[in-house]
């Protein structure tokens, strides 16, 4: 039989769906990008437009794929079951068991009987997942799932449920076969992963037994929250060259109005104290982040106050969304909503601000030798990332691809940094 995967939203939804991926592949089905007999689409409800896009992303693939078993798991199907009923979808899971979609395909082939399992969040185990996907230089490894921080603009934690995490054992076995099948670099993901848990091991003593895997060369943090980077994490970040110098920290305000109205944990001080902390350990190190713009009750003096803490933090790269209201959180409810118009104006301002920051980054290796994992060759050239994330692009005639090869970086072209 033919199937087909379709993902919305986060970095998490997309290592669920390859592990659905993999268990398909591996049974001998075969992945089409139409005309399929089985549709898995995995959903997101982040915001009001993200629950428009699934919808129509599920419409869309219902008529084109009109015979087609449909599996619609994720976010939006955890909130929506009734719509999803109506339209006719066969297996609606919501957020647990994801791992076991062809198991659920199978009973439906034998039974024709339609699922539908939504269960509580706050009620399930970690999800167990693992991936065997071995085509790629970086792996995902997902390693948490829940959140439990409710920021007003979220509904996550509603979705999601309460933190949860995969035992060490299973992350460290699940890494070292990676490894043995030749990824250099692994990225830890999950919802929350810094409030990674498991019995008395906390994040920073799961990094630590991470680095000690033979083989492994990069070690990579898809997300963590400023509130995490606590004194154990400081000293694992100092003692492991392995961690990759490069942190995506997100901010979400640089004005600590906006921060307490977004019930975030922090101010603009506790952040910038850290981040100067961070970089008395590691003073290269590349910091990303993302910011909502156009929270309610934003001022134009609230955005500049944002634009002033970007400029003292000097982030390498911004990524920038303008508030979008969801209904169930706190934020749709709060007066004073910007207009779209001054959301996407001050949206082009930080994307602005942004690649200024980027390439005075970037110019700061000009003349040096790094370090990079060629992951595709584009152009007569091959490009791929430095643990700092710099892309680059070097131009040569060798062929190797998912080997460290040490460079000289020559120039700037953005969004590249040319090495010859």
């Amino acid at each position: 039989m033919k199937f087909l995967i379709v993902t919305l939203g986060c970095k998490v939804n997309t290592y669920e769906s390859n592990v659905v991926r993999d268990s398909f592949l591996n049974e001998g089905y075969e992945e089409v990008k139409s005309d399929a007999d089985i549709v898995v689409i995995n959903t997101c409800t982040v915001t009001d437009t993200a629950d428009s896009k699934s919808l129509k992303i599920i419409r869309q693939n219902m008529r084109n794929n009109p015979k087609a078993i449909f599996v619609v798991m994720g976010c939006f199907a955890q909130l929506n079951k009734d719509t999803l009923v109506d339209l006719g979808v066969q297996i609606i899971l919501g957020n647990h068991n994801k791992s076991k979609v062809l198991g659920y395909v199978k009973k439906y082939l034998e039974t024709k009987e339609n699922i539908c399992e939504i269960p509580n969040m706050n009620e399930v185990p970690f999800d167990d997942m693992k991936l065997n996907n071995f085509n790629k230089t970086r792996a995902f490894v997902k390693i948490e799932d829940g959140c439990e921080n409710f920021c007003s603009y979220c509904i996550i934690p509603y979705t999601r449920g309460k933190v949860r995490s995969k035992r060490i054992g299973d992350v460290v076995s699940e890494i070292e076969t990676l490894v043995k099948n030749g990824h250099k670099e692994v990225v830890l993901t999950g919802i929350h992963t810094g409030h990674y848990i498991d019995n008395d091991v906390h994040f920073s003593d799961l990094l630590e037994r991470i680095c000690k895997i033979d083989g492994l060369e990069r070690v990579r943090i898809s997300s963590i929250e400023i509130t995490e980077l606590d004194d154990n994490f400081m000293k694992v970040l100092k003692n492991n060259p392995k961690i990759v110098d490069h942190i995506h920290i997100p901010i979400q305000s640089g004005c600590d109005k906006t921060l307490k109205d977004m019930n975030r944990k922090y101010d603009v001080t506790y952040f910038i104290n850290k981040i100067n902390e961070i970089r008395s350990i590691r003073k290269d190190i590349a910091i990303s982040t993302d910011l909502i713009v156009g929270f309610p009750d934003e001022t134009e003096e609230d955005f500049n106050e944002t634009i002033n803490t970007i400029k003292k933090v000097k982030f390498s790269k911004i990524h920038v969304f303008p508030y979008s209201r969801r209904s169930g959180t706190k934020a749709d409810l709060m007066e004073n909503q910007v207009n779209e118009n001054t959301k996407h104006a001050r949206v082009k301002k930080i994307i602005e601000l942004s690649k200024e920051l980027e390439i005075e980054y970037m110019n700061k290796y000009i003349g040096k030798e790094v370090v990079f994992i060629p992951e595709i060759r584009k152009d007569n050239a091959l490009i791929g990332h430095t643990g700092n994330y710099l892309n680059v692009k070097y131009i040569t005639d060798r062929e190797l691809t998912h080997d460290d090869i040490s460079v000289k970086i020559d120039s700037v072209e953005y969004p590249y940094v040319i090495a010859k």
